[in-house]
């Protein structure tokens, strides 16, 4: 049985909730019964499921006890949880690597008992103070992986492999997230980081509009998704207008939905069908009210995107697809 556009697991990353409260507390250690009403907004949104996203709340730093509440007030909400993007903690981080990579055991052991399906995690690291002064911090650059450092090279392969043989034996995906100026930067690099792991069930997240909102010079869409969604066994997904005048070297991007920025997701969904993607989906958006923005998202995906019948040509990808019993999904 393949994926339809009315069982694909989509998820609503959690990026638009803080994870400050009103007070200046964590919502980390917030009452579950306030964790229910952020599911519930999700849910009213017209998700099923979420991507707990760690900005928000990290689950691999709750004690078993809590990781109950968590459960609890998803379930209460009508919320799935079959993924978790552990962000800015980056196994190569000079000076932090070892806590990183204990974060990230944890992480896993958290989506375990949560019932999830993957764990997406990266290498770029902490904003930094000059991103934080900007409107968009994407417009300022931030840490930067060596180039060619085979030293660094080899400790992320050793590292994310240990990491990925503990995802197998607790039956996880581990999925790595493109971004800027890290080891995962590019396709090439991303795809080799892959295939120098090794491991059926470590593949990409090709989140490639972290990419083309640079200011700079950027790979062309098509070629970066032709060359990776191969891997790719998770994705984030989300879009942005970008303007380019090479001539005086200016580039613009802002964020945008699905349907209207450059990255054709119809295009780019056909190829991923093709070399037989069936990974969960997680829609993002910065700015506004994002949520509302990643439910038009979902929306786009469901009702014009996703193949309507189950008849359709799967190709075969070169990584490991999970099979997340999806959720019902509400009428759009």
């Amino acid at each position: 049985m393949v994926y339809t556009a009315d069982n694909w697991p989509i998820t609503a990353a959690l990026l638009p909730f803080p994870g400050v409260r009103p007070d200046g507390s964590p919502v980390q250690e917030a009452p579950a019964e306030e964790w229910q009403l952020v599911f519930e907004e999700v849910r009213d949104a017209g998700f099923v499921n979420a991507d707990l996203t760690d900005s928000w709340v990290r689950p691999g730093d709750l004690s078993p006890a809590r990781l109950k509440e968590l459960t609890a007030a998803a379930h209460s909400a009508g919320i799935g949880l079959p993924a978790i993007s552990a962000i800015r903690r980056s196994v190569i981080e000079e000076g932090a690597w070892q806590e990183n990579l204990a974060y990230t055991h944890r992480t896993l052991e958290a989506a375990a008992q949560l019932g999830c399906e993957v764990v997406s995690i990266g290498l770029h690291q902490a904003i930094t103070a000059a991103q934080r002064k900007q409107l968009w911090f994407w417009t300022v650059e931030g840490h930067k992986d060596p180039v060619g450092d085979k030293d660094v090279w080899n400790n992320a392969v050793t590292r994310i492999r240990e990491v990925g043989r503990h995802a197998a034996e607790l039956g996880l995906l581990v999925s790595l997230e493109m971004y800027e100026d890290t080891l995962l930067g590019t396709a090439d690099s991303s795809v080799q980081l892959v295939q120098d792991i090794g491991l059926a069930n470590v593949g990409l997240n090709p989140d490639i509009g972290n990419l083309i909102r640079l200011h700079r010079p950027i790979e062309d869409w098509r070629e970066a998704l032709h060359k990776t969604l191969p891997y790719a066994n998770y994705w984030h997904v989300k879009n942005y207008i970008r303007d380019e005048d090479q001539a005086r070297n200016q580039f613009v991007a802002m964020p945008a939905p699905m349907e209207s920025g450059l990255i054709n997701y119809r295009e780019a969904f056909q190829f991923a069908l093709s070399v037989g993607f069936q990974g969960i989906v997680c829609t993002e958006h910065y700015g506004g009210d994002g949520l509302s923005v990643t439910a038009a998202n979902q929306e786009y995906l469901r009702g014009r995107i996703l193949p309507k019948r189950d008849g359709y040509r799967l190709g075969t990808s070169l990584v490991a697809q999970g099979r997340q019993l999806p959720a019902a999904v509400p009428s759009l």
